[in-house]
């Protein structure tokens, strides 16, 4: 297998807050999702992979080496694309397209004025004067227009309408139709995750959770529905995280289609992305010492 990125044991210590093993490898020809609750670590992960923050443990290596000696050569091959627009007010999309030429050995103007036309972004309207989805879709079209083989994305389709994000998601599938391309890809969306995404790897409070196969993540976790006093039939074993509310519980089961036949009569529904984050984010462990003090939803 080809793998674009490999990350291992990053951590990275600050005073209020720190980064604790994550691990993950994302293979060329796919995209990963990395979600969290704001103040996961997504951002910091991204820096540190980037070098824009220096890691107190761990590795990173794109394409196959470590960043150590050829990281200008290293980055030529990362397109990046931040939550906060980066390119100066008084810029237009010609003066990108012209700056940028003289930054990059591989810049292909040709493509970026492509994408611009299919963003429908003017050409001689500053930077100023555009809306955040339209600094959004020039930042990518910066980063689609190098030759890059890794998109590294904060947040990318934040902001954005629905019309717009469904555009861009193309434009991600496009990018990876060989196994050359990888796009590592943060968002708090998790529809466009789910939409796109092959892996998800999800952080919480700095810790890594999981890093799995998108598919079969879904295909794996299910909620339990069943009334409060049943629960306490269920195997403690079988619970990842559970949630008391007032007319009944629910627990984030993994197996889900083993614990349907183990518990038939009680409902084990599909679960989301975006539920399995919650459940990890806000749910209780069976065997939390004072059941009382159990968040209640």
């Amino acid at each position: 297998m080809n793998t674009i990125l490999s990350v291992k044991n990053l951590k990275k210590r600050f005073d209020a807050f720190a980064l604790d093993g994550v691990s993950f490898d994302l293979p060329g020809g796919s995209i990963m999702g990395l979600v969290g609750e704001n103040g996961a670590g997504k951002t910091t992960t991204l820096k540190l992979i980037l070098g824009l923050l220096r890691r107190d443990a761990g590795e990173v290596n794109l394409f196959g080496r470590g960043a150590a000696g050829s990281e200008k050569e290293l980055k030529e091959q990362l397109g990046v694309v931040f939550d906060e627009c980066n390119f100066p007010d008084n810029l237009t999309a010609a003066d990108v397209n012209s700056i940028l030429s003289c930054v990059y050995r591989n810049w292909d103007g040709a493509k970026f004025r492509s994408c611009c036309e299919r963003f429908s972004l003017p050409e001689k309207k500053i930077v100023k004067d555009y809306s955040r989805g339209m600094k959004m879709k020039l930042q990518i079209s910066a980063a689609l227009s190098h030759q890059a083989r890794l998109l590294i994305l904060d947040e990318a389709t934040s902001g954005l309408d629905p019309v717009a994000r469904d555009e861009i998601l193309d434009l991600f599938l496009e990018f990876i139709g060989d196994e050359n391309h990888s796009i590592l890809f943060s968002s708090h969306i998790t529809g466009d995750l789910e939409k796109i995404a092959d892996y998800v790897t999800f952080l919480h409070a700095g810790k890594m959770v999981f890093s799995e196969e998108k598919d079969a993540l879904l295909e794996d976790c299910g909620i339990l529905k069943c009334a409060k006093e049943a629960l306490s039939a269920v195997d403690p074993a079988d619970l990842v995280r559970v949630r008391n509310g007032r007319f009944g519980s629910e627990a984030l089961v993994r197996n889900r289609a083993r614990i349907a036949r183990k518990y038939r009569d009680m409902v084990v529904d599909p679960a989301s992305i975006e539920e399995i984050m919650l459940f990890y984010a806000r749910g209780d462990q069976i065997g939390s010492p004072d059941p009382s003090q159990r968040k209640e939803w």
